[in-house]
């Protein structure tokens, strides 16, 4: 994996569906390294520090490798990396292989994989679109958080080294079908294996307790 484009958001406020909402999902690329900070990216905005940013989701990335898919279904929108909200644009990113608590170096920055999104309705509106989010769920490539271990500078070009695999840990994909009840429920083995996974976001575990109760 490589960063394709690091990107920036500031404030902006849309009308969607007669309600006016502030968000900072419109990001841009910019061409200077970005800082990846311990709760955030530095000089990213974040409107809501309730469900963006923190320790959990300090930075986002979304494959590259899946543009043209929705390029596909969205052709008459104006398309620059950051599309998705992502702080990173990587390439040739699986969320099948990547697991849970898996440590990469990439840059100046040490990070480890925390949980896939969870799309909200401000995504739905930068789109323009109310399939959107049945679409990003049911396409089941919904990009990672980091948590940042070390704080750094990355930039585009720079490659992500894997420092440690957490073998054991289910995969980012595995994360969100348990997370969007995408798999029968007699897998409710899996459920637990998240659950106890402390490298797990503390939001993303409880959301799988009560959709699985376990």
């Amino acid at each position: 994996m490589k960063i394709i484009s690091t990107n920036i958001g500031s404030k902006k406020t849309i009308e969607w569906k007669n309600v006016v909402l502030t968000t900072g999902i419109f990001k841009y690329p910019v061409e200077d390294p970005i800082f990846l900070g311990n709760i955030g990216v530095k000089g990213d905005h974040i409107n809501n520090l309730k469900v963006h940013g923190g320790i959990d989701k300090a930075c986002y990335g979304y494959g590259e490798n899946y543009y043209n898919y929705w390029k596909s279904l969205y052709p008459d929108l104006e398309w620059t990396y950051g599309m998705f909200g992502e702080n990173l644009t990587i390439s040739d990113v699986d969320e099948a292989e990547i697991k849970i608590g898996d440590i990469y170096k990439v840059g100046a920055a040490i990070v480890q994989v925390s949980q896939p999104r969870q799309p909200c309705n401000k995504f739905a509106a930068k789109f323009g679109s109310s399939e959107l989010l049945k679409q990003f769920i049911d396409f089941e490539h919904l990009g990672i958080y980091f948590r940042v271990i070390q704080e750094g500078n990355v930039q585009k070009g720079d490659e992500f080294h894997l420092d440690l695999r957490n073998k054991n840990a289910l995969s980012v994909r595995e994360i969100s079908q348990l997370v969007f009840m995408k798999i029968d429920k007699v897998n409710i083995d899996m459920a637990r294996t998240a659950v106890f996974d402390t490298n797990l976001s503390e939001s993303t575990r409880r959301d799988i307790q009560r959709h699985w109760k376990v």
